[in-house]
């Protein structure tokens, strides 16, 4: 891959497992400020706590909504969208209700896609649509990333996380064909190396988010860091 696309791609570090505890997230935040990653990004009742934790460090403070399916109603999300924002979340990935695109329904994820979009932008925030594309139809993940883009998303994301690298890298791919320039697209799966998060960015991706080690951190940041010193 050339170094300016290794360049170009920005990790985040995510903790966003049923599970994940506040133990989880005191060294989430240590991988984040000790890596400098672009975004650090955690279930919606830790950002209260992941603010704190995080102080004054440069890194995004971003969380899920409608997480993990994309079923709630509208109300719900935008409730969830204005708590999280309020707590100082300065980033927001919202997951497309999968069901309304296959019934054809698109006044309801446009909608949603809007009301969730203009509530985050309005607070200075950015905002993602999680497009959780592994079980949809090539046809429908085109037609939720249109979508997006006339909400005025400001990034498309390939899944809620969970996704094989292999699916993530394909997805990666539509989605980034299926989107204009402006729009960011983030390659969210199990990545386990250095070497991946590089097929992810050759694949279009212009950020990485996966649940970091220390070591993944480590070796992306630095791969890129590199290139970049070579690039120059």
């Amino acid at each position: 891959m050339t170094a300016s696309v290794r360049r170009a791609v920005r990790l985040e570090h995510r903790l966003t497992q049923p599970n994940a505890s506040l133990a989880d997230l005191e060294t989430a935040v240590a991988i984040a400020t000790e890596h400098e990653v672009a975004a650090l990004t955690v279930n919606p009742w830790m950002v209260k706590a992941a603010k704190r934790l995080l102080g004054r460090a440069r890194v995004t403070l971003g969380t899920v909504v409608g997480h993990p399916a994309g079923t709630q109603l509208l109300s719900v999300k935008a409730f969830e969208a204005s708590k999280a924002l309020e707590q100082g979340a300065t980033q927001i990935d919202f997951v497309v209700n999968g069901g309304a695109l296959a019934s054809g329904d698109e006044e309801i994820v446009f909608n949603d896609m809007l009301a969730v979009i203009d509530m985050a932008h309005s607070a200075l925030a950015a905002a993602g649509v999680i497009v959780e594309s592994e079980p949809m139809s090539e046809e429908l993940v085109r037609r939720a990333c249109r979508l997006a883009e006339r909400a005025g998303a400001d990034q498309v994301v390939t899944s809620a996380g969970s996704a094989t690298v292999r699916s993530t890298l394909a997805r990666t791919r539509i989605l980034r064909d299926s989107v204009g320039p402006r729009i960011g697209v983030k390659a969210s799966g199990r990545f386990r190396n250095a070497e991946q998060v590089a097929d992810a960015a050759e694949a279009g991706a212009s950020r990485v988010a996966a649940e970091l080690t220390p070591a993944l951190a480590r070796r992306a940041t630095s791969s890129a860091e590199l290139s970049g010193a070579a690039a120059g």
